[in-house]
């Protein structure tokens, strides 16, 4: 049976004589996952250090008479 690639299979691997062989670190980066969306995380952090901020703004800011009475006759909670 002869084989699509027979007449190149057994030939000793090429080496450049030119170009200086590539470090494994230089060569694991380039199968390395793509950031598409560089930046994305930290902007996501920063917008849950954002959220919680206002959250804890939030539970300190006294409320006013107006808001504890709002929901009065609804069955609504209070805060």
């Amino acid at each position: 049976m002869s084989g699509k690639y027979d007449d190149i299979i057994d030939l000793p691997h090429h080496v450049s004589e030119t170009r200086p062989r590539m470090s494994r670190t230089d060569r694991a980066a380039q199968f390395a996952p793509f950031a598409a969306l560089t930046g994305y995380e930290a902007v996501i952090a920063d917008t849950a250090r954002r959220a919680e901020e206002e959250v804890l703004r939030e539970d300190t800011v006294p409320l006013s008479e107006a808001e504890i009475n709002t929901d009065d006759t609804k069955g609504g909670a209070h805060r």
